[in-house]
């Protein structure tokens, strides 16, 4: 078993399911949802997603042969939303994660000790991708909770829901051991 082709497997199913975990909240609310900020110094998802898209694109364009933080790339910009509706949200969201995608897909084992840039800053390919599992996730977790606040009671849980804890646990243990990607079975329940 080579541990590297391992770990890209499993970083894939990772930010599938977190992608996914996004879309599940983002389908629950009305187009206008998208777009509510608490106040000033708050984003609203739509926001965020214009970041996390802007940031994507960013970072894995030319991912091995190019900087990490392109010269193009207007950060600030990406707070100041300009996206008007929900497909045009969601073109910016595909964007991002398509581009990601296809730069994780085509690498190879061998890349993740070759060292890249971001911002002057060397990373080997692996502590690139592990940045951007913490980065991501984090603005993915600021979707959800904004999501939940949106829709109060309406919320259809993502994860386990309040107090089913025993419950989903009792089920677990009733399985046999095994070994799988602990994405593999909660991508299921979210489709």
């Amino acid at each position: 078993m080579d541990i590297n082709s391992v770990y890209l497997e499993s970083i894939k199913k990772q930010f599938q399911y977190y992608k996914t975990i996004a879309e599940k909240a983002i389908e629950q609310l009305e187009e206008h949802q998208l777009f509510e900020a608490k106040n000033e110094d708050n984003n609203s998802i739509a926001t965020i997603i214009k970041h996390l898209s802007g940031n994507m694109l960013s970072r894995w364009t030319d991912f091995l042969t190019s900087y990490g933080e392109k010269d193009w790339r207007n950060r600030d910009a990406e707070f100041e939303n300009n996206l008007q509706t929900k497909a045009s949200v969601l073109i910016e969201w595909s964007k991002g994660w398509n581009c990601f995608f296809e730069a994780i897909d085509g690498l190879k084992p061998e890349n993740l000790s070759e060292i890249i840039y971001i911002r002057n800053e060397g990373h080997t390919v692996l502590e690139a991708i592990n940045r951007q599992l913490a980065h991501y996730p984090y603005h993915i977790g600021q979707i959800v909770f904004i999501a939940k606040q949106l829709k109060n009671s309406e919320w259809n849980s993502l994860s386990i829901p309040k107090n089913n804890s025993d419950k989903y646990n009792s089920d677990k243990f009733l399985k046999e051991k095994s070994i799988k990607h602990f994405t593999d079975e909660e991508l299921n329940k979210l489709k």
